[in-house]
């Protein structure tokens, strides 16, 4: 038997089989204890949740933030663009924001609505009902956009470069297993998924980082290293005949081809706004946070959340080295005729390094790992895509019904969502690598976000209107802008017409320049709508005023160790972007 086979063999398909057969007996199990034990449990215990332990919190929220996206988008991005798209993953200290600053505000609502919150709660109570709804509406939009038909498309790039399958043959299979699991499995099953995937996806990814380097370097790591920078040096040549390198993280000079992706210490700026929307205010990652249970005092929760987001300030610091360095060595071994390697798209970067540098048998260890990532991924989706539809829209509306109507309304929701999604990828493949698509997007979707909860929780001199009117009107540039993108090829295209010409300071603007300026538009906008709108009540001032005795509480629920522990983050932090400047 060959185990150095580049290509699947015999045994590799006999562990997925296998594997995917005990996976799927593993989940079932736990669903079925699930059951068992949520039997006699009442609606209290429900809400209040089980309040898990910190590293545990850690774990899940980077389990919560490893998508499908970064099998194929951040790979394919390293070997295209090197390390540039690193400002967006080495987020652990913005992560810190939502141990150290969000949570205790988060907490005091948990508090005085005698519930654990939602996003739209938040809204709903600082501002008004409409501006909950919208911030519903918009997540409902941005699943059509980024979630279903990102997850979609890379489960059918991976499928492809991985097992020879079709596109549109791995897309559509993975969205129907997946749909299959979400009925069967809940969002039990995709914890139970979750947690027996990511130490397979960690081990896998660090494997073929090591192997790969190693092959590089003709059985030197570090070797490999060094090749691998010298490589990327050479890359990245502007009309000026200059090779300006993928090896560093800002790109200042405007001859720079990748200065309009990266344009100097803008990228830094445009990428917190993006991390402090997703890491601070998005349901997903904050629902992993809040956990509490009956009689548990306020300060040992915000001990545990904090504790828990520094943790995931730790493992964030890991997806550029599984992934996006993974993408810099495949483009570097496919640049050498004598490797064997070859790379024809970026985007099947990773899934062409586990078949090239992984053993027989490993392979298919490694594979169940990222099948399975790519369905908890998509399952979560649909699970939150069903339960905001029917709790944010169709329950307000029909009252009265039976669980199995809500049921049946939250699947037909979702299956309505999964359809846009597929009917958008073609366009999504229009506009760019993928991971430059995603986070183009979200740079569309994040100021509005930070805008409203920003100065909702730091300012009480917003008004509930001018919150209302920053999320509708900010909600709406952004989707104007992608509009442009659609017609323009982002911006690139030479348009003609009076129209085009005299909005051209609009479209053509880089886009991450264009998300700062929107926040601070919509920031100001809100500012000016709050002077002449009806002031906050005295309950919705009340909601976010921290008491004396609050403030005791919080001050109890850290320490020393805290602190160090946080400031190591933000130095592993500084010191990669020390290295790779």
């Amino acid at each position: 038997m060959n185990w150095n086979s580049h290509q699947f063999i015999w045994l590799d398909w006999v562990i997925i089989t296998v594997g995917i057969l005990a996976i799927a007996w593993a989940v079932w199990r736990s669903v079925q204890k699930d059951k068992r034990l949520q039997k006699g449990a009442d609606s209290e215990d429900y809400l209040f949740g089980k309040g898990e332990p910190w590293y545990i919190i850690g774990a899940a929220i980077f389990a919560a933030n490893i998508g499908s996206e970064h099998l194929v988008g951040l790979a394919g991005t390293g070997a295209k663009a090197g390390v540039g798209m690193a400002h967006w993953e080495m987020q652990g200290w913005m992560i810190l924001i939502l141990g150290w600053l969000f949570v205790p505000f988060y907490q005091l609502m948990n508090n005085k609505l005698g519930k654990i919150i939602t996003m739209p709660d938040f809204l709903k109570n600082r501002y008004t009902p409409a501006t909950g709804s919208w911030l519903s509406i918009i997540t409902l939009i941005a699943y059509v956009l980024t979630k279903v038909s990102v997850t979609a498309f890379t489960g059918g790039i991976f499928m492809q470069s991985l097992l020879g399958l079709p596109f549109w043959y791995g897309a559509i299979g993975l969205i129907v297993i997946t749909g299959f699991f979400t009925i069967f499995g809940g969002m039990k099953g995709v914890m139970t998924l979750s947690a027996i995937q990511t130490p397979i996806l960690i081990i896998g990814s660090f494997l073929v980082l090591f192997l790969g380097l190693s092959a590089l370097g003709g059985g030197s790591i570090a070797d490999g290293w060094t090749a691998m920078i010298d490589y990327s040096k050479t890359l990245n040549v502007g009309a000026d005949g200059v090779a300006y390198g993928t090896n560093h993280m800002f790109h200042f000079e405007t001859g720079d081809p990748l200065y309009d992706d990266y344009p100097g210490f803008w990228v830094f700026i445009g990428a917190s706004i993006i991390g402090l929307w997703y890491w601070a205010t998005d349901q997903h990652i904050v629902q992993r946070v809040l956990g509490q249970r009956k009689g548990e005092s306020s300060d040992v929760v915000m001990k545990r959340a904090r504790r828990g987001t520094i943790a995931a300030g730790y493992f964030k610091l890991l997806p550029v080295f599984m992934f996006l360095i993974p993408g810099m060595i495949a483009a570097a071994l496919a640049a050498r005729p004598d490797s064997g390697f070859t790379l024809d798209n970026p985007d099947t970067a990773f899934g062409s390094m586990v078949k090239f540098v992984l053993p027989a048998g490993v392979k298919g260890i490694v594979t169940i790992g990222f099948i399975s990532a790519l369905i908890a991924s998509l399952a979560a989706f649909f699970n939150s895509c069903a339960t905001l539809f029917t709790e944010d829209f169709y329950k307000p509306n029909f009252k009265g019904r039976t669980e199995e109507t809500y049921v049946l309304v939250g699947r037909i929701a979702t299956v309505v969502v999964v359809i846009l999604g597929i009917v958008w990828i073609p366009v999504m493949m229009s506009l760019g690598s993928l991971y430059d698509y995603l986070q183009g997007i979200q740079s569309l979707l994040a100021p509005a976000m930070v805008a409203v909860f920003v100065l909702g929780i730091f300012s009480k001199k917003i008004t509930p209107k001018a919150g209302e009117t920053g999320m509708i009107v900010g909600f709406a540039i952004g989707m104007v802008r992608l509009l442009t993108n659609i017609f323009t090829s982002s911006g690139k295209d030479v348009m003609s017409g009076r129209l085009w010409e005299s909005t051209a300071w609009f479209w053509q603007t880089n886009w991450l320049i264009f998300e700062i300026w929107l926040l601070v538009f919509i920031m100001l906008m809100m500012v000016v709508v709050s002077l002449f709108t009806e002031k906050p009540t005295a309950k919705q001032i009340e909601f976010i005023t921290f008491t004396d005795d609050y403030k005791t509480l919080v001050r109890k629920s850290w320490n020393k160790w805290d602190v160090i522990a946080s400031l190591g983050v933000v130095i592993f932090c500084a010191l990669f972007y020390w290295y790779f400047w």
